[in-house]
């Protein structure tokens, strides 16, 4: 396992080098001491960009790296305040200067952090070029999954990038280590015979989550090899889930049900917010299928559709080893 994830980090489009150093590799990993500065090189999903590291004003859009950045105490100038969850303690930081939602952003209020970095992606991917007109001198890094490429190796490459950045290969590292442990859990106890069906609740409804293109747990099927009990032709992406009678869903009985909470992470304090669990295993029309009537359901964080990153993943994937371990 380890060898895989050493080699994603040999073979990945991520290049570190000193900048105008004619040195060898180990002396441009050296640590570089504190006051001083260097130049990295890091390629994204737009080519190579340069950033003088430790970069001074970080601005990140991206919930994907939310935590990860967090973790790592690196401080925020910039961020959409409304896409944090409430599980990473950015979203109460009053020195954070808040850039709005996606919806309607804020995205003038970039200029006056003035920033060396601009991690962006996922909601805010589509003001790339507002950022490059506001903020000339900064790099823009975006990292989200490319499509057609392995998704846990897209999850690691982007930790991996971040890791260079922000001097936390090591954590970097370990990340997507944990990550391939959990996939290997799950692929170890998994019984391909077994058939799967990945929901999303939303609004007090039951969506349908395609394999391989649905949103957050589409990708999982092929992560992990999982038979799917339904698919259906023309499926989307859709935040909420494919509309599909739940009926449908019943007709497929699949053995297991993965399921993403959407209001848990931006509703579950509205009164008339009904837990996902509530939804599935007090539904009628689900009442024989046999994932429901073993309990094999399995509820990804709650948070996640804030927290889209890579320890959420390794979160519930354990959570699914777990579960398939304990029926075997």
């Amino acid at each position: 396992m380890r060898r895989s994830f050493l080699a994603t980090l040999a073979g990945g489009a991520l290049i570190l080098s000193a900048c105008g150093s004619d040195t060898d590799s180990a002396d441009q990993n050296e640590t570089t001491p504190a006051g001083d500065s260097s130049t990295i090189e890091i390629e994204d999903n737009n080519g190579t960009h340069e950033i003088s590291v430790p970069p001074a004003s970080v601005v990140a859009t991206d919930n994907r790296t939310f935590e990860t950045l967090h973790d790592w105490d690196v401080e925020l100038a910039a961020a959409p305040l409304g896409l944090m969850p409430s599980t990473v303690d950015y979203s109460e930081d009053d020195g954070i200067v808040d850039l709005g939602m996606h919806m309607e952003p804020n995205l003038e209020a970039v200029v006056e952090v003035n920033p060396d970095v601009i991690i962006n992606g996922q909601r805010f991917t589509q003001y790339h070029d507002d950022f490059a007109e506001l903020a000339p001198d900064a790099a823009i890094v975006e990292l989200d999954p490319r499509d057609g490429e392995p998704f846990d190796e897209e999850l690691k490459r982007q930790v991996l990038a971040l890791g260079q950045v922000f001097d936390k290969e090591t954590e970097a590292e370990a990340l997507g280590a944990d990550l391939d442990t959990a996939v290997e859990r799950v692929t170890g106890a998994y019984d391909s015979e077994e058939t799967v069906m990945a929901v999303n609740t939303s609004g007090g409804e039951i969506g349908f989550i395609a394999p391989s293109v649905g949103r957050t747990l589409g990708p999982i099927y092929d992560v992990l090899g999982l038979t799917p009990a339904l698919e259906v032709e023309g499926s989307t992406d859709d935040h909420q889930g494919d509309d599909i009678n739940v009926e449908a869903i019943a007709d497929s009985n699949p053995d297991w049900i993965l399921v993403m909470d959407r209001d848990a992470a931006v509703s579950a304090d509205d009164p008339e917010y009904t837990p996902a669990n509530e939804l599935l295993e007090n539904s009628d029309a689900l009442a024989n299928v046999t994932a429901v009537q073993e309990g094999q359901i399995v509820y990804m964080p709650a948070d996640t559709y804030t927290n889209e990153g890579i320890q959420t993943y390794t979160e519930f994937l354990n959570t699914f080893a777990d579960a398939l371990e304990a029926a075997n």
